[in-house]
């Protein structure tokens, strides 16, 4: 006989319009569920089409957590944060019979919610289940010389600008009482004793929390991104820039007093559909620009939330295909994730809503699921991680570089290859070489003789032991 899941958990991901939320609140009302919102920006008071949250009527009676919990003076949570408030929301859900539902295009915060993360989960002899780190709040300049000084390795493995990789190093030295690139090193050297280290399905590897169902609604990129063109264009049908303008005289009062002032480099403040439109916005606030002028400025305002929402797609994609299917097949759990193709809306209930429906009843029921690859040619092709490791697990591939034609600092091997690889940097080289070129024929490249101190960068990128050839 069947054995139902203890303790299940259905979590729904892909990328932003795909239908995430549609397919949570469709389940939820099949199997007696409550959503809980794991976007980073619906966390947020208010700002219903800047942060695309799921409007009352979308709803459709369902009950959703974890939506507008922070205010616009605030930094968004932390990972460990959100982790501890959506625990608490899953043993709610469930202390009242329900089925608990994760949706959200965070996907760092689902996957440190969805596995056994001893990296989020080990406490430390002073850490308690509500303890704060103020530390964590503090510039990143703070934060980062705070890092050097606990775990040099982690704080040379990111980039200066990368506030949340930075936090999150912090907060699990701060949570474990051990710096997080030991941690690494421990996990990477028990995976590589163990006699299934060759395996992908490592029995060393985190496993998941819960029982859980994964669904992932996709759409190929050729259709979404469209699609998301066209939905920038009904967010400003439906207000976005009232929202816009809403925000400004929220920074405005808020920093009415001597001393306030928010810091716009992060939280809400470099939202999509935000940072966009302010030099459209001030310039219609000056009252001074004419006519023709607002409407060009607005004209790239929307060109770029257009291809910043499309970037954001992609990067949500390559989080799956790299770190979540990485993480799945590690813990033994491939057959738990499923692709649901969504790319035709005119076949959404045939090809998303219908096998999801069936295959939640079958997993809450205990009975046995589908092959994962077999519910379509997409499914088949894309269920298969995009690269056979994880980054974050491999300490021997974190090498940081800096390259002297640039300036640009590249923090592991890939990001490397792909710097020295790009456009950006090969036509500074040869703008280096042609330099190089006037310099030794006594002249710069205006004419003058060259500065005694004009440093040669192409020469001084490929003599350099560290740098690969381009």
């Amino acid at each position: 006989m069947p054995l139902a899941p203890v303790k299940p958990l259905v979590a729904i991901i892909g990328a932003t319009g795909t239908g995430k939320s549609d397919l949570a609140v469709d389940i939820a009302r099949r199997y007696n569920g409550e959503i809980i919102n794991g976007d980073a920006m619906q966390l947020y008071h208010g700002l219903p089409i800047i942060t695309n949250k799921i409007t009352s009527d979308e709803m459709k009676g369902v009950p959703h957590h974890l939506l507008g919990r922070i205010g616009l003076e605030e930094e968004t949570w932390t990972v460990g944060r959100f982790v501890e408030n959506a625990l608490e929301a899953i043993q709610d859900i469930r202390d009242r019979g329900k089925l608990p539902i994760l949706v959200g295009g965070t996907h760092y915060y689902t996957q440190s919610l969805l596995f056994e993360d001893i990296l989020a989960d080990q406490s430390g002899p002073t850490d308690t289940p509500t303890q704060r780190f103020p530390i964590l709040d503090e510039p990143t300049e703070v934060i980062l010389e705070r890092l050097r000084e606990v775990d040099p390795v982690m704080a040379d493995r990111w980039h200066m600008n990368d506030r949340r990789k930075i936090q999150r190093s912090l907060e699990i030295y701060l949570k474990t009482g051990k710096p997080a690139s030991q941690i690494y090193e421990e996990q990477r050297a028990n995976r590589e004793s163990s006699p299934n280290a060759d395996s992908p399905d490592s029995a060393t590897a985190p496993g998941l929390r819960f029982p859980t169902l994964l669904f992932w609604v996709h759409a190929s990129k050729d259709i979404l991104n469209p699609r998301l063109d066209a939905r920038i264009l009904k967010m400003l049908d439906r207000g976005l820039l009232d929202e816009v303008q809403s925000l400004s005289e929220f920074q405005r009062t808020y920093e009415a007093e001597p001393g306030i002032a928010l810091d716009q480099t992060r939280g809400i403040w470099v939202s999509i559909g935000y940072k966009e439109f302010i030099p459209y916005q001030t310039a219609l606030s000056s009252g001074q620009a004419s006519a023709s002028e607002l409407e060009k400025l607005k004209k790239a305002a929307i060109e770029k939330t257009q291809a910043a929402t499309r970037q954001y797609a992609k990067r949500q994609l390559r989080w799956i295909q790299i770190k979540l299917l990485n993480a799945l097949f590690g813990a033994g759990q491939k057959h738990s994730l499923f692709l649901l193709d969504g790319s035709d809306l005119s076949q959404w209930e045939e090809m998303v809503l219908r096998p999801a429906e069936d295959i939640t009843g079958s997993f809450l029921s205990g009975n046995p699921l589908p092959e994962p690859t077999s519910l379509s040619a997409l499914a088949n092709e894309m269920l298969v991680p995009k690269r056979d490791y994880d980054l974050a697990q491999r300490p021997d591939l974190w090498k940081r570089r800096t390259c002297e034609t640039c300036g640009t600092v590249a923090v592991n091997e890939n990001d490397w290859k792909l710097h020295i690889n790009s456009r950006a940097h090969r036509r500074r080289v040869n703008g280096s070489m042609k330099k190089d070129k006037n310099r030794k024929n006594g002249r710069s490249k205006n004419g003058e003789p060259p500065e005694a101190d004009d440093v040669d960068a192409l020469e001084a990128y490929q003599v350099s032991p560290d740098k690969e050839a381009p």
